[in-house]
């Protein structure tokens, strides 16, 4: 289902002739026939001020900001027994000892892999959601749509509703405007700061941290960091709001391959509301038998849609699918005692049905939804399953390259490693090391004896191994070798092969 712009119509090779208007011409057309192009190609932002709404969608919306947002400024201060030296923040990415906590999970550099994991598995929940409901994502739960919301809530908690702050954008400065938005845009500030402040204690020790920024003795790097996302925050969900959904975010361009005629979106059911006819002439046309719409054009839909858009010209990339059209639309039906839902969440293959007279269509279970449902378990099963049986040891081995062997006087020849065993566990262990694949070979840890290797807790320990081959071996160019250590306590093992090089 391709989605164009609202003002933008798509048509082939189309050549502009003036404001909603397209000509095409032929491969034989001249130059001279082509009109001249005038006037900016820039269009400065018309500023819109969304009317509020009441009603289910916008019920979901609050519930949804309410969760999303205390989710993220409070899980920072979740504490997590890990045992003593371990940190005991609930969810913390540090970065100075390179590990990632989230509650029972812990997670090091080596394990980037579930980090990839972890996106693919959320890109394939996103083209799964889109393709059941559009873009269910963009209208409750996007970060942009959740603080511009609070922001838009501020403002009108402290401006008004629509029609206040039309009136006070034309009117001219005074004590009381001015009081009104300096008021405004201090509590923008304070809320983008701490979102910017709470962002940073994911990466340190939140109750610390707030001591340390409270008495300026943090590090200038979480000063920095919280400028950086309080201008952002102040920035996008303050006053460019719908322009990061149109312009900024790639999503509105992608949607358009992930959906098709059985995916929900909100649509204006156009059989029922055309022709559109005030109230009071619609019961008039209705009694001469003449066809009136229950859509009275009022025009609640687009003063209460915060990208400005009119629904009813149908599916647009603007549209980010919150509902609060249909909230508006559901208000205005039920004060003129019409069924409600002329605008709702729909499919255009229900449209088209009900337009030729036919039952509803619904086909939820589709070979995309099928496809990205399968994706969505797959790898969220092997993550799990990869997760819940990962060893919390692991062996790498490095062969010396220069030189890869040395010829003793003795005739035997050997061969030098450096293992680096790590060590997951929060209590200090101690290894045996075997060597497997070269018979009669002999093996020395600088340093150390194969049988004890020690590596502290939650650390990664290197360790220089020499292997020698006696005389009488016979010896391929490379042959190859496993090497494998074994902790006695628990009888855990790792493991990984190199080769022996050898004349």
């Amino acid at each position: 289902m391709p989605l164009a712009e609202p003002t933008q119509p798509a048509v082939a090779a189309p050549i502009a002739a003036g404001r909603g208007r397209t000509k095409t011409f032929g491969l034989q057309a001249t130059r001279a026939a082509i009109p001249a192009v005038s006037g900016s190609l820039y269009a400065a932002r018309t500023k819109i001020h969304p009317e509020a709404v009441r009603g289910t969608f916008r019920t979901i919306k609050w519930v949804l900001l309410a969760v999303t947002l205390g989710i993220y400024y409070l899980v920072p201060f979740l504490r997590w027994d890990r045992g003593p030296g371990a940190p005991s923040q609930a969810v913390l990415l540090d970065l100075d000892r390179g590990r990632f906590y989230a509650f029972a999970i812990e997670l090091w550099p080596q394990d980037v892999t579930y980090v990839m994991g972890l996106l693919i598995l959320a890109a394939f929940v996103l083209f799964l959601m889109n393709a059941v409901a559009g873009r269910v994502w963009c209208g409750y739960v996007c970060p942009q749509t959740v603080w511009t919301d609070l922001f838009m809530a501020v403002e009108r908690l402290i401006e008004g509703d629509r029609r206040a702050r039309l009136k006070r954008d034309a009117a001219p400065w005074t004590a009381e405007k001015l009081a009104r938005r300096g008021a405004k845009h201090a509590v923008w500030l304070v809320i983008a700061w701490w979102t910017g402040g709470a962002w940073v204690l994911y990466f340190a020790d939140a109750p610390t941290l707030v001591g340390q920024l409270a008495t300026f003795r943090a590090p200038p790097v979480a000063y920095a960091a919280i400028l950086i996302l309080t201008a952002t925050t102040y920035t996008l969900a303050g006053h460019m709001r719908e322009q990061v959904c149109t312009y900024m975010c790639p999503w509105p361009r992608i949607q358009g391959s992930l959906t098709d005629a059985h995916s929900l979106n909100i649509l204006y059911r156009g059989e029922r509301g055309e022709p559109r006819i005030a109230a009071k002439k619609a019961a008039a046309l209705r009694a001469a038998g003449q066809p009136a719409g229950d859509c009275v054009d009022c025009f609640a839909c687009v003063t209460a849609c915060p990208a400005g858009i009119d629904i009813r010209d149908g599916l647009q990339m603007d549209c980010i699918q919150c509902g609060l059209c249909a909230d508006a639309c559901d208000a205005v039906m039920t004060r003129l005692g019409r069924p409600t839902g002329l605008i709702g969440y729909d499919t255009e293959a229900n449209c088209r049905s009900r337009a030729e007279g036919r039952g509803p269509v619904s086909r939820i279970l589709r070979p995309r939804t099928i496809l990205y449902g399968l994706l969505v378990a797959g790898v969220g099963g092997f993550m799990l399953t990869s997760l819940v049986t990962r060893s919390l040891t692991s062996l790498s081995v490095l062969h010396d390259r220069n030189p890869q062997f040395v010829s003793l006087s003795d005739g035997s020849i050997r061969n030098g490693f450096t293992l680096r065993i790590v060590n997951k566990r929060p209590v200090a262990r101690r290894f045996a090391l075997a060597v497997e694949g070269l018979p009669e070979a002999r093996v020395e840890v600088v340093g150390g004896t194969p049988e004890a290797l020690a590596v502290p807790s939650d650390a990664t320990q290197e360790f220089r191994v020499l292997v020698f081959a006696p005389r009488a071996a016979r010896l391929a160019p490379t042959t190859p070798l496993s090497f494998r250590i074994t902790d006695p306590a628990s009888g855990e093992t790792a493991g990984t092969r190199d080769h022996f090089k050898a004349p």
